[in-house]
């Protein structure tokens, strides 16, 4: 697998209606985002997306659902770390089951003005903005992201050109069969994982909100920090 695209619901998403099909092997739709394209090949939900949203699969599509996807969150350290957002895990996910070269976001920003609209279809909820322990810093999940991508092999890039969370680096269509993964600090990242290991902060049922108990936000702050300073080449 090479060129993966990872298609949110912001409001640029319809952006990536008319991009060439050639751009990409493969589209991994999140949530509503399937209505942006009709020739997605995976779509990836949790467990409380309403029925009556879910594609009908055609030849060649598949549905992801959490059986799928916690596990392979799971590998590569659990909700706690990687972040609680459907983003991080469709990344997550593709990284483990497609493994690309390239992991191309669009639509998943992440940032919701005051006024407008906060999702291409309008207005949604926000699930970044909820209070919980996996989205205290979306920018710091964000690196840890494109760090564990970069050591498998994966650059992963955001084709948005709007306000972001993502501290991804940018890359425009044009660019996709270039890309390498981007430099960061090694020390800081072996750094980071030790931190992690040694918390052990892991969910295996991924439903951590169910033993919060466990986890100290304080913990959790001082190691978003260190990924961001990982991301520092």
């Amino acid at each position: 697998m090479t060129v993966v695209l990872i298609l949110g619901s912001g409001p640029n998403a319809v952006d990536a209606r008319n991009w060439p099909r050639t751009s990409f092997d493969r589209i991994v739709a999140i949530n509503n985002a399937h209505l942006v394209r009709p020739d997605w090949d995976d779509h990836i939900f949790p467990w409380d997306f309403p029925a009556d949203r879910v594609p009908r699969p055609g030849p060649g599509q598949r549905l992801i659902e959490q059986d799928q996807f916690v596990p392979a969150q799971n590998d590569f350290g659990g909700f706690v770390y990687a972040g609680g957002t459907m983003a991080f895990t469709a990344g997550y996910w593709a990284l483990q089951a497609l493994r690309p070269r390239v992991l191309a976001f669009m639509g998943c920003d992440m940032h919701y003005p005051a006024t407008g609209a906060t999702h291409f279809y309008g207005t949604g909820t926000a699930d970044p903005l909820r209070d919980d322990i996996t989205l205290r810093s979306l920018e710091a999940k964000s690196a840890r992201l494109m760090i564990l991508a970069a050591q498998a092999g994966c650059a992963a890039v955001n084709l948005s050109t709007g306000p972001s969370r993502l501290v991804l680096p940018r890359a425009d269509l044009a660019q996709l069969g270039a890309l390498v993964p981007a430099p960061y600090n090694i020390a800081g990242a072996a750094k980071a994982t030790e931190r992690e290991r040694s918390l052990n902060y892991i969910s295996p049922s991924g439903r951590y909100w169910e033993e919060l108990g466990r986890y100290d936000v304080r913990e959790i702050d001082a190691l978003d920090a260190l990924w961001l300073a990982a991301a520092q080449p």
